[in-house]
């Protein structure tokens, strides 16, 4: 027995385990990506856009190893694609990171176009996804929703977006309770204002780095070591739901 025994719970090692994550080219999933790459997890991702993946590959081969494909989830048919590329290329599965989302206006400035494809690719192809996943994985898996503070800061101009987020608050709460005794675990992370392409054009790149040095808005590194705190927990726990803030509230 360590000295520490006493002070530290185990944490499970994620070496040699087997991840997909949906929007995994830029942003958040990016960020994902990346650090578990890191910390040896294989990992296979999917985006919209062909150079985003190949830029998003090139800095994940850096520092582990992964592969992906290029692929739009708005189109329901293409979860499976995706769930089955990543079985091919992986073997297995051991992580499921639901994190592809399209940012979305107020209902009254979206077109219906526009209004059916967010809620495809933020809330169809989320629950897809976990019913691709939890067919997929094995004994001990983990789905990990990435979720948005937008469920709890309402307002005028996110009404689609919050609207969807709330649902899928509800969704992975009851997920976890249907899949736990499975012996998978289900947990939401929610971010706030988060740098990324979904906060432009309203918040320009430049302004973006402003508000990260004042600590008014998180880097997407910041929600990767969310998730990996999550997944590191022991197998007996599971975190519901994490919720990462901006220390700064910036003033209206």
């Amino acid at each position: 027995m360590t000295a520490d025994a006493d002070a530290h719970t185990r944490q499970p090692p994620l070496d040699g385990k087997k991840a997909v994550i949906t929007g995994g080219t830029t942003g958040i999933g990016r960020a994902i990506a990346v650090l578990l790459a890191s910390y040896g997890v294989d990992v296979f991702i999917c985006g919209r856009t062909p150079q985003h993946l190949e830029d998003a590959l090139q800095r994940i081969n850096e520092v582990g190893k992964g592969d992906g494909i290029a692929i739009d989830l708005g189109d329901p048919d293409n979860v499976k694609r995706f769930f089955d590329a990543g079985r091919a290329y992986l073997g297995g599965l051991d992580i499921a990171i639901i994190n592809a989302a399209f940012a979305a206006e107020g209902l009254s400035d979206t077109s219906e176009q526009d209004l059916r494809y967010a809620i495809a690719t933020d809330f169809t192809a989320y629950l897809l996804s976990a019913h691709a996943a939890a067919e997929l994985l094995r004994e001990e898996g983990d789905i990990v929703f990435i979720g948005s503070m937008s469920a709890h800061v309402l307002g005028p101009q996110s009404t689609i977006y919050a609207g969807i987020k709330y649902g899928i608050q509800g969704f992975s709460e009851a997920l976890r309770k249907e899949l736990g005794p499975k012996g998978i675990r289900v947990s939401n992370v929610e971010p706030g204002k988060t740098g990324s392409d979904m906060q432009s054009p309203d918040i320009p790149p430049e302004k973006q780095r402003e508000m990260i040095n004042k600590d008014e808005m998180l880097r997407a590194e910041d929600i990767a070591v969310g998730v990996h705190y999550v997944l590191t927990q022991p197998r007996r726990a599971v975190v519901q739901q994490l919720t990462i803030a901006p220390r700064v509230q910036p003033q209206e």
